[in-house]
């Protein structure tokens, strides 16, 4: 037997106003699905809050119960959780769901030039608009001129594989117009080379300082300096529960995205997790239970295996993102990285949340920069803000790390 196309993914909302909606995901499995999905959900700007999973290797089942956006696209969210779903085909005559399978597909990269007369809060109001229409942000280059205007260049991506077109062009010119008002001057996409957005192999633009803490994967003997999302993060494994997979338990303080953090170790660690059960208690506290095997499927028995996966989780848990407000001769840039995925895709949402933060704190933008660079050996997203000290610092640096860090972590 198959499944029927609409049964792959079902949505159901909630009866009462405040329970979770509940998705649904009965589809064939693969390694690193689990991140792929948990990346969806977080994009659409949810919060999970509990989950089950469960696969023979073959077929997975997962159920996440999500809380947060009012504004969902629950259709939208559909549609995209499906097209992440692996393929399958049947023997039966009743059509079931099938897509051939084919390579993933490199996609275009567009350059977007927006300019407009400068407020505070702007930059945002423009990236806002992005992610509603779907387009990621590869890379930024945002500057102020003397006169009062602003210049952004974003290099972005098109989920909806339409921004070639005229009437996609028109669709993201009239909805930044909508959001901008009066302050918006004019508006020009145009495709440009993959190369634009290519990795850098140069990280001279980060103080030195910064450079040995900020970029750490694995754990060190004592808690990083620096913000954290709490004194302890708890992860233990035990062999000895079951015959054929390694149990980890994690015990850690919730934060927006802790199971996309989770799966997207596991995936670049190339874990398959067979079973797991995540669950966020009062006070927002976390237990995990994973029962997770090798891509031979043997249980993780090398000790030294077992604590390089410990070590990379608890410090993913601890600092997901790295936050720091730094000197830049007499300026002060506002920096925020996190680490690139194995297969090349970054975190949802990190730029919109930075902006969204500093707009709450009343502190303006003078110019920023999103790039990637090769530091330690891994790709990492880096956010560069320079802040707007016109009249002063609305608010101490303190303040505005500890701002952003909140937001990023949905504390706010």
């Amino acid at each position: 037997m198959g499944i029927l196309h609409d049964d792959v993914v079902i949505i159901t909302e909630p009866e009462k106003e405040g329970d979770p909606s509940v998705i649904t995901i009965n589809c064939p499995d693969k390694t690193g699905l689990g991140c792929d999905l948990c990346r969806i959900i977080l994009f659409f700007g949810l919060s999970i809050v509990r989950g089950d999973v469960s696969t023979d290797g073959k077929w997975c089942f997962l159920v996440f119960w999500v809380v947060g956006n009012p504004g969902t696209r629950w259709g939208l969210l559909k549609k995209r959780l499906m097209e992440t779903c692996p393929s399958f085909s049947s023997a039966s005559g009743i059509s079931y769901y099938c897509h051939e399978l084919q390579s993933p597909k490199t996609p275009d990269v567009f350059l977007l030039k927006f300019c407009c007369y400068d407020r505070k809060g702007i930059l945002h109001d423009v990236t806002g608009v992005l992610c509603e229409l779907e387009l990621t942000i590869k890379k930024v280059k945002v500057s102020t001129t003397p006169d009062g205007k602003v210049m952004d260049l974003f290099f972005v991506t098109d989920t909806r594989e339409l921004l070639h077109t005229n009437k996609r062009k028109d669709e993201v010119s009239d909805h930044l117009k909508a959001a901008t008002g009066n302050a918006m001057i004019s508006c020009d996409i145009e495709m440009v080379g993959p190369e634009s957005t290519a990795c850098s192999q140069s990280s001279s633009f980060l103080p030195s300082v910064l450079m040995e803490d900020m970029f750490h994967l694995e754990m060190p003997d004592e808690l990083p300096s620096g913000l954290v999302t709490s004194s302890c993060v708890s992860v233990n494994m035990d062999n000895s529960l079951s015959p054929g997979h390694t149990l980890v338990q994690i015990m850690c303080k919730d934060h927006k995205g802790l199971l996309y953090d989770i799966m997207r170790t596991l995936k670049d660690y190339n874990i398959q997790i067979s079973y797991g059960r995540f669950s966020s208690k009062q006070r927002r506290n976390c237990e995990i239970d994973l029962f997770i095997v090798q891509a031979d499927g043997k249980k993780i028995v090398d000790p030294s295996k077992q604590n390089a996966l410990k070590s990379r989780l608890q410090m993913e848990l601890l600092r997901p993102l790295r936050v720091a407000v730094v000197s830049k001769g007499p300026d002060t840039e506002l920096l925020v990285a996190n680490p690139v995925e194995l297969s090349g895709k970054g975190r949802p949402l990190v730029f919109h949340d930075t902006t969204l933060a500093l707009k709450m704190l009343n502190t303006g933008i003078f110019s920023a920069k999103i790039g990637r660079h090769l530091v330690k050996d891994r790709e990492w997203e880096v956010y560069g803000v320079l802040l707007d000290e016109g009249d002063g610092l609305p608010v101490p640096r303190n303040k505005i790390e500890e701002g952003v860090w909140n937001m990023l972590m949905g504390w706010e």
